[in-house]
Formats: C-alpha cells, sequence, structure tokens
C-alpha cells in the first residue's frame, strides 16, 4: 500500500486536478464530436492568445468536454491543436445542462507547461463567459466577448482564449 500511496501522490502532484465535473485526460484527438447529423449542434472557433504578449499561441492543445444532448454523462469529449495563427476550431451536438445550469462546454488549455480550465456558457439567447473567465482574461479586452450566430441547426460562436 505504501508503493501505491507514493505513486498516487506523484501522479498528483505533476497533474492539475480539473475544477469541472467530467475531464478525461484520455480524450481522443478529433474536432468532429457530433454523434447525430440532424439535431442541433454547436461550433466553436476562436484564437488562443498569450496573456503577456498578446500574439496567438501555436501548437497549443485544446481539451474540450460537455454533458451529452439528454444525457447526464460526459460522452462529447475531443483534443484538438491551435494552428500556426493561433485558430482552434470544433463542431459538437448541442450540450445538455446539468442540474440548475444552463449548458456549458469545458476548456482545458496547454502549452509549454502551463495547464488552463475554462468554459463556456450558452443558452438560447447566445454564449456568455463565466465570471472567473472574465476576471482571468480581462486583458482579451474586446476579444473577451464571446459572439453567435444560428445558420439552419447550427450555432456557431466565436470563442477567444488566452493561456
Amino acid at each position: 500500500t505504501g508503493v501505491a500511496l507514493l505513486s498516487t501522490g506523484i501522479a498528483q502532484a505533476f497533474t492539475k486536478e480539473s475544477p469541472f465535473d467530467g475531464y478525461n485526460p484520455y480524450s481522443e484527438e478529433k474536432t468532429d464530436l457530433r454523434t447525430t447529423l440532424f439535431e442541433e449542434h454547436l461550433r466553436v472557433k476562436g484564437v488562443l492568445y498569450d496573456k503577456e504578449t498578446m500574439l496567438p499561441v501555436q501548437d497549443a492543445s485544446i481539451e474540450v468536454w460537455h454533458l451529452s444532448p439528454n444525457s447526464k454523462k460526459y460522452r462529447h469529449r475531443g483534443k484538438l491543436r491551435t494552428n500556426s495563427e493561433g485558430v482552434y476550431s470544433f463542431i459538437t451536438d448541442y450540450p445538455n445542462n446539468e442540474i440548475a445550469k444552463v449548458p456549458r462546454v469545458y476548456f482545458k488549455i496547454t502549452h509549454q507547461g502551463e495547464e488552463v480550465f475554462t468554459d463556456l456558457v450558452l443558452n438560447k439567447t447566445g454564449a456568455h463567459v463565466s465570471d472567473a473567465h472574465w476576471k482571468a482574461n480581462l486583458h482579451l479586452e474586446d476579444k473577451l466577448f464571446p459572439t453567435s450566430e444560428k445558420i439552419l441547426n447550427t450555432s456557431i460562436i466565436n470563442y477567444n482564449l488566452s493561456i
């Protein structure tokens, strides 16, 4: 048991726990998380910026997850990378909501040993930042707040992030 406790402690020392439910570090690399083509979808795209320089961050890892539609399980998850302009994009089914909360998409951003967790809050009028995201990303200024539009059965959200 001593070895088991030691190895668990060492693993936890090098892994930042997620502040959000449903995180799984073994997400598959993919940008299309949809399970159906005919339901309501959500396309999220944006730019990842460096907090200090406000320049786009290339080749960062972004993990996303949310509650699956009509379910209380986090089966929708994926891992993607930012391109040379710091741009990321994914499409998914519209998330279910947790009890007493509006639907959300959760993010873990990793680049050069740094990790940041944040979320995107959704409702029928569009997308919004959480209080924690707002406080941590004020430096984004006019790029902070998400924009949204709806085309047929897909809500398209532009959501910039920083690390």
